[in-house]
């Protein structure tokens, strides 16, 4: 019975998740286009210059690239290393003009199409991208880098970036998280509350963000918040404020329209739990004289944990992946990492740091759920 949802899971979730995996440590573009350089270079001992064979089989591989048109390829993957790169194999290819000369003396020939062959970081550079596994993706997703010498250290602070965007992903998410949940207690309180014909209403308006195209939601969302939008224009005729409000384009615009996509999905799961709370229980609370603060804390609260968790998971796990809405709504201080993640398959097409960026936030989101699972004990939130 359970055998098509078992393929289901691993064609479309599992699978892709591997590849992904996959992707942030596999390194072989550059022995695809140059595998006689790559086979040289694994012969060099790492000390001063490689032999005259490495500096041959640059020029046969270069000769060939350039004869295909596939130079580019080790020219973009050198760059990720080095963005000077790019220009001594662009270079270089030029230079030989797709024609290989027998016996010419290319240690001396290389370093006059450009003078960076006769320095050691071309050759290490294309010693550490030579793969076909490398942990170099993962490391620049982690804002490491390895010197010369393969030591590790961390990029200069002009150049550190993602880290610092992990942060603000987990930041912006769990302020989210907290929003939602805060207006998710009175909200599920008052659907428990009132008659079936009013709560079926109150549901609707509930879900109707969930039926509305997340692109228009996310516009939406910029013609009420811009500084003459609805939200200004009602505070300034009310007087509460003298000028409008900046609420679009910054952090506060995108805490707004991702607390109001997901809320439907923090309301619910408590709302299922207050539902399995008994009216008695507190009404026997009252009668041995607790107040209604004390009801609240001490049974009414204890019982809707795991639905207060189960939501504040789905909500926390679920913000982390929105790419439109921050792009929208937020200015470029309040884009998540989706947005790095996309930006590197679309526009620099390095898929192995995009691979290496999703694998760290999955990995993080793992770690955060499993250390979350161990502080309230899955018991609670609905795994026990």
């Amino acid at each position: 019975m359970i055998l098509p949802v078992v393929i289901y899971l691993f064609a479309v979730f599992f699978v892709p998740i591997g590849g992904m995996l996959g992707l942030a440590v596999r390194d072989d573009e550059l022995a695809e286009v140059m595998p006689l350089t790559v086979t040289e270079i694994a012969k060099w001992d790492g000390a001063g210059l490689p032999g005259p064979t490495a500096f041959e089989a640059v020029a046969r591989d270069l000769t060939t690239a350039a004869n295909a048109r596939t130079a580019g390829t080790p020219a973009r993957r050198l760059s990720y290393d080095d963005p000077a790169l790019r220009g001594v194999i662009s270079t270089t290819a030029r230079g030989l003009k797709g024609e290989f000369a027998e016996g010419t003396d290319w240690t001396t020939r290389l370093p006059e199409l450009d003078p960076a062959w006769g320095q050691p970081a071309v050759w290490t550079a294309i010693d550490r991208a030579a793969g076909p596994y490398s942990d170099f993706f993962v490391l620049a997703a982690l804002d490491l880098r390895r010197d010369a010498a393969g030591s590790l250290h961390f990029a200069p602070d002009e150049s550190r970036l993602y880290l610092d965007v992990l942060a603000r992903t987990l930041k912006i998410a769990a302020s989210v998280t907290a929003i939602c949940l805060i207006l998710a207690l009175p909200a599920a309180y008052l659907l428990k509350s009132v008659s079936t014909g009013t709560q079926g209403l109150l549901m609707i308006v509930l879900l109707l963000p969930l039926w509305t195209s997340l692109l228009v939601r996310s516009a939406a969302w910029m013609v009420i918040l811009q500084k003459n939008g609805i939200i200004n224009n009602v505070l300034l005729k009310i007087g509460i404020i003298d000028a409008p409000l900046e609420l679009v384009f910054n952090r506060t615009g995108v805490l707004i329209a991702l607390s109001h996509i997901l809320l439907p999905y923090a309301v619910l799961p408590v709302l299922g739990a207050m539902r399995n709370v008994s009216a008695t229980q507190t009404l026997a609370a009252s009668s041995l004289g607790a107040g209604p603060v004390r009801t609240f804390f001490s049974v009414y609260l204890p019982q809707i944990v795991p639905g207060i968790s189960a939501a504040g998971l789905l909500v926390f796990i679920l913000a982390l992946g929105y790419y439109i809405t921050p792009l929208l709504l937020g200015g470029p201080g309040d884009q998540l990492l989706p947005f790095y993640i996309a930006f590197n398959t679309t526009q620099t097409v390095n898929w192995g740091l995009a691979a290496a960026l999703g694998s760290i936030l999955l990995l993080a989101t793992l770690l955060l759920y499993g250390v979350y699972v161990k502080l309230v004990g899955a018991d609670r939130i609905g795994l026990g």
